[in-house]
Parts: structure tokens; C-alpha cells; sequence
């Protein structure tokens, strides 16, 4: 009867419910967080009406001078906060962006190394048979030990035995910081390139609560839609002049049409909150908060 009830509802009824269900409840979902009204705002505005093939300044679709300059916005603001020297913010989500860098740097049957799902990893880090990244290269997988904790000597001997072209580190369910450097240096002396994923983390790197891959990472990519609070989407930055190239390239035209241009605003909206001394301290009360819990 409840569901009958549920299934006559219109849309904006359902909404309501929804809204109400995320006022009244405690949700401890790591990869869900609260965007801000002005991040909505953004989000369902007119600019999702617009197409927008390209980029700022060459575009395949007239009538996007204003969409160049909000897309320039969220490029500049996201150098800016994360330090980074390019950045791309049109990946639709954390997934294709990562299945961007792969498609850029990689060739199918390339070894790729990443964490276990089991472990902590993602899917997109190269979980075997079911994930396009386990499908199409050849995917060495390292793991945590009898303690829960990764093993920086295993992971070590692995990349010397395989050798793997890319190196990517990241976690969904691993509740300790990774030390970026060492990773980097494991990769780096076998010649792999690394890709830094810091969906969960972001915010809390930008909040400067947690040590950012930058300096170490020749790749990174975060999602928009966690701890930075924004809307579902991410970004992917380098500093590295001929790896933006082809990271470009593959996000369009390579895996994507046209960016969703609300997106893009409510990224840009995000990133300006993310800038500030509030958010700064939201970023070091959640460690405290989880520290507590824990």
C-alpha cells in the first residue's frame, strides 16, 4: 500500500519526501555530503539548456561566450585552490574521468596498478573481469595486511615485478592518510606514471586537513560531490603541459560530447566556498568528528 502510495506521487512530491528524509536522518555515507543552496542554485539553472562541445574559446556550437567565461571560472578557481597548473572540470563524474586518464596514457592490454576493492581501492582502479579498467589492461592489484594498513614494501616489490605504466592511488574505505611521496617515489623509480584519486579526500586537502598528492602525483582527479560539497562531477588536473593535452583530448572528444554547463557553475560556485575560512574549518572539524566516532 505504501509503495502504491509512493508510485502516485509527482515529482516534486517525491522531492519534498526526500528532503525531509535528509533533514530528519544521520547519514554516515562517506561518498555523499550537503551542497550548499547556492551550489543547487546553480546546478538547476537555464545553463542546462546550452551545448557546448569543446572548450573556452573553441567550441562547435555558437552562443557560448558566457559559458566560456564560467568554464574559464571553474578552471581558474580550481588551479587556484588546488595548486595545480591546468585543470580540466568537464568529466561527467569520477569514473569517466578516470577512465580518462587511462584512455590518455594508456593502450589496451597496458599493466595499470591500483588497490583492491576489498581492500579499500575502487572499482575504477583496475577491479578485475567486471570494470572496464580490469576488462581492457592488465590490471596488478595490491592490498592491505593482516592490520588493514598498506604494505608501501609489498606494494614496492609488486611495481618492480610488473612494472606497470600507470599507478594509481586512492581509497573509498581506508581511514588513514597515504603517504603520497612514497607512493610516488615506488612508481616513479619503475617508470610509471602516478594518478592520484582523491574523490574522498578533497576537501579535506583544500581545507588543508589532509596533505595533498600534488607536489608528487603527475595526475590528479578528484569528484566534486564529497567533501567539497559541490555537485556530482569532477576535475582532473596535472601540471604537466604535454599530459593536459592529452587528458583534453580524451575527455573530449574522446569519451565525452558536451559538457553539462550547469555542472560546470555549480562546480565553480563550490570551489569559491571551498576558498574560505569557513570552509577551512569545516574541513578540520570533520577529521575531528570522525576521530571521535572511531
Amino acid at each position: 500500500m505504501i509503495w502504491g502510495i509512493i508510485w502516485s506521487m509527482d515529482v516534486d512530491e517525491l522531492i519534498k519526501l526526500e528532503t525531509r528524509r535528509q533533514a530528519e536522518t544521520v547519514m554516515l555515507i562517506a561518498s555523499e555530503n550537503y551542497a550548499s543552496p547556492a551550489v543547487r542554485k546553480a546546478l538547476g539553472s537555464v545553463l542546462g539548456n546550452k551545448y557546448s562541445e569543446g572548450y573556452p574559446g573553441k567550441r562547435y556550437y555558437q552562443g557560448n561566450k558566457i559559458i566560456d567565461e564560467i568554464e574559464q571560472l571553474a578552471i581558474d578557481r580550481a588551479k587556484d585552490l588546488f595548486g595545480v597548473l591546468h585543470a580540466n572540470v568537464q568529466p561527467y563524474s569520477g569514473s569517466p574521468a578516470n577512465a580518462a586518464v587511462l584512455m590518455a596514457i594508456c593502450d589496451p592490454g597496458d599493466t595499470i596498478m591500483g588497490m583492491k576493492l576489498s581492500g579499500g581501492g575502487h572499482l575504477t582502479h583496475g577491479h578485475p573481469k567486471v570494470t572496464f579498467s580490469g576488462k581492457f589492461f592488465n590490471s596488478v592489484q595490491y592490498d592491505v595486511d593482516e592490520n588493514g594498513l598498506i604494505n608501501y614494501e609489498e606494494v614496492a616489490k609488486l611495481a618492480q615485478v610488473h612494472k606497470p605504466k600507470v599507478m594509481i592511488i586512492g581509497t573509498t574505505a581506508y581511514p588513514r592518510i597515504l603517504d603520497f611521496e612514497r607512493f610516488a617515489k615506488i612508481a616513479h623509480e619503475v617508470g610509471a606514471l602516478v594518478l592520484a584519486d582523491i574523490s574522498h579526500i578533497a576537501g579535506l586537502v583544500v581545507g588543508g586537513a589532509h596533505p595533498s598528492p600534488v607536489p608528487f602525483a603527475d595526475i590528479v582527479m578528484t569528484t566534486t560531490h564529497k567533501t567539497l560539497r559541490g555537485p556530482r562531477g569532477a576535475i582532473l588536473m596535472t601540471n604537466d603541459p604535454d599530459l593536459a593535452k592529452k587528458i583534453d583530448r580524451a575527455v573530449f572528444p574522446g569519451l565525452q560530447g558536451g559538457p553539462h554547463n550547469a555542472t560546470t557553475a555549480a562546480i565553480a560556485v563550490a570551489l569559491k566556498e571551498a576558498s574560505t575560512g569557513e570552509f577551512k574549518k569545516y574541513a578540520h572539524q570533520v577529521v575531528k568528528n570522525a576521530k571521535v566516532l572511531s
